[in-house]
């Protein structure tokens, strides 16, 4: 018989708020803060007054841990369910305060009407009304006598009923006796047991993720600087997307302002490029990946419990080498050089736009690759090419794509053991062949997803050989994607759907090309035979109707740059499909061209 993996019991909520102010159950600070709104905090504590469940709690016990004198330390329990449903009662009922979604310290209370036995967020019009309590956190107080209040009460309010008054006191004192279910995962679960458990128990089916887990051990780990280093984590990402948010962090957490980490993440007060935005699973998994050389998010937990992987016990001396090994992961990770170089790095592979990179997974690696290149003392140029190279490859071949953690797992231990140079090129021998660019490739062009990334990277290929944009002079490919121009059609839509063209066949990304909205405006819905005889013209001294282009040179060498067949010049609907493969072939060629060159 398969031994039960979890326990229920019944506690009181005043029980669960005492564990929590005493630390033996610890409520890690989440990425997004408390992000229920007053009204739901207002219908829990309906809810609870008037005996309805409220859903379960899960916690997972941190194992016990070993000590150096043999002892054994007593695991927290760590809440990875129903942390919304906590904070909102320790905010209701002992008046605590909150950070909320613009990480502001706040409080949210709830006010109480007695004789209608109803429940409302506190707001000026309330705060008028004798007949609410204000706030019920006061009626909660040890303090608090309930007999004076409810005298008080009816004075105020001339009403004469003091024991209906007591008694709905009573009732609304009596919330903290109610009962609510904790069900405890037991402390030798493996991370996906407990992954599969939560799933199964969670009716709404939330997913937590491995990355979940690890920041509520490393947000439960004080005595390893634990809350510290989760801070860092998750306000280094939040100012990666608003630097401003430096300013809230230094009124509301000075705390954290007196730590290592507050400097070290200063400079993204004044840093905007959008190249590399991480979350926090992001920067755990270069982090760890980097600094381990694991590939498994998974084993970052269970280090950080102190497992032994040979013995299967838990061991302080394993929890402390860990929460070390991670914090110079994340300090390398953070380091404005580092991070500034690498973004530079892909920057000068020509992914100058976030709107180019479609992979986080492919980025995550090569800043893991960057950071082990430096680690093992690498020259900076030989990182520079490795790390360029490794990125568009993992693009191209969609290496992370899906679940990527085996092939990091893999990858990590290879780049590891053997010269980084060796390795590439065995990869590449394998998934970059003559059959890849002449077929493979030519055929993932086949496509009409605008966000395909081998159209991607063929942008990346024209911004990196500086090419003009379709029939320009001067403007190039990089001036119009970072100032948002537009792709249109070779083939013009229009012309196209006049013959019964499809969405999937106008929008083929082998019609797509960079061009400036004045050109495409005039371009129109003529067929490519037209609109280039006008184009010829211009080069044989006529009337500039289409951009600058005024000799027979420069429309050869734009076309080239844009990987147009010469014969467009004949081509109308009758030779679209041609015109598809031919481009798509050049396209394939250009990239293949591109990365050798990188």
């Amino acid at each position: 018989m398969k031994t039960q993996k979890y326990s229920v019991n019944q506690y009181h909520i005043d029980n669960i708020l005492s564990l929590v102010s005493t630390g033996e159950i610890a409520i890690p600070e989440i990425q997004r803060p408390f992000v229920w709104d007053g009204s739901k905090v207002r219908d829990l504590l309906d809810s609870l007054y008037n005996g309805y469940p409220i859903g379960y709690l899960i916690a997972w016990k941190n194992p016990n841990v070993r000590l150096k004198d043999g002892r054994n330390s007593e695991g927290k329990k760590v809440l990875i369910d129903g942390q919304q449903r906590v904070t909102a009662l320790t905010a209701a009922i002992l008046g605590l305060p909150i950070i909320n979604k613009e990480y502001k310290r706040t409080r949210i209370i709830i006010s109480f009407h007695p004789i209608e036995e109803k429940f409302e967020v506190f707001n000026t019009a309330i705060e008028k009304d004798h007949q609410w309590f204000p706030d019920i956190s006061n009626v909660f107080k040890p303090e608090t006598s309930l007999f004076k209040v409810v005298h008080e009460y009816c004075k105020r309010n001339d009403f004469q009923n003091e024991d209906l008054i007591f008694s709905r006191l009573e009732l609304l004192k009596g919330i903290k006796s109610k009962q609510i279910g904790l069900i405890e995962l037991d402390p030798d679960l493996d991370i996906e047991t407990v992954t599969e458990v939560f799933i199964r128990i969670n009716s709404q089916g939330v997913v937590l993720s491995q990355a979940d887990f690890a920041m509520s051990k490393i947000a439960s780990a004080e005595e390893y600087n634990g809350p510290m280093i989760r801070k860092c984590i998750d306000y280094f990402c939040h100012m990666s997307i608003a630097p401003d948010f430096y300013n809230s962090i230094t009124e509301i957490d000075k705390e954290f302002t007196k730590t290592q980490f507050f400097p070290k993440i200063a400079w993204l007060k004044n840093e905007n490029d959008d190249i590399y935005d991480p979350d926090y699973t992001d920067l755990l998994r270069v982090a760890f990946t980097s600094e381990f050389n694991r590939g498994r998010l998974s084993d970052l937990v269970s280090l950080l419990s102190g497992r032994n992987f040979e013995t299967r016990s838990f061991e302080d001396d394993i929890a402390k080498e860990s929460f070390l090994k991670l914090e110079k992961g994340i300090l390398n990770f953070i380091n404005e050089n580092n991070f500034k170089s690498f973004v530079m790095i892909i920057r000068t592979a020509g992914f100058i736009s976030s709107s180019l990179i479609r992979s986080q997974n492919a980025l995550n690696v090569a800043y893991i690759i960057y950071l082990k290149l430096r680690s093992l003392k690498y020259n900076s140029a030989e990182i520079e090419k490795f790390v360029r190279r490794w990125f568009v490859m993992s693009i191209l071949t969609g290496r992370y794509s899906g679940s990527p953690e085996s092939i990091i797992d893999f990858d990590i231990k290879n780049i590891s053991s053997k010269p980084f140079k060796e390795y590439l090129a065995n990869v590449e021998a394998g998934e970059l062949s003559d059959a890849f660019w002449d077929f493979s490739l030519v055929q993932s062009l086949d496509t009409s997803v605008a966000s395909s990334p081998y159209f991607n990277v063929f942008l990346a290929a024209q911004v990196k050989s500086l090419d003009k944009g379709f029939l320009s002079t001067d403007i190039t490919v990089f001036d119009m994607i970072m100032n948002k121009g537009d792709i249109h059609h070779i083939f013009p839509k229009d012309y196209l759907k006049k013959y019964g063209a499809k969405r999937s066949d106008y929008n083929q990304i082998a019609n797509y090309v960079m061009t400036q909205s004045e050109i495409n405006i005039k371009i129109g819905n003529k067929a490519p035979l037209d609109y280039m005889a006008d184009i010829h013209k211009q080069c044989e001294g006529g009337k500039l109707k289409y951009g600058g282009i005024s000799d027979k040179f420069q429309l050869e060498e734009n076309l080239k740059q844009n990987c147009i067949p010469i014969k467009i010049s004949q081509m109308d609907y009758a030779t679209f499909e041609e015109f598809l493969v031919e481009r798509r072939k050049l396209m394939a060629q250009k990239i293949k061209a591109y990365y050798q060159s990188l």
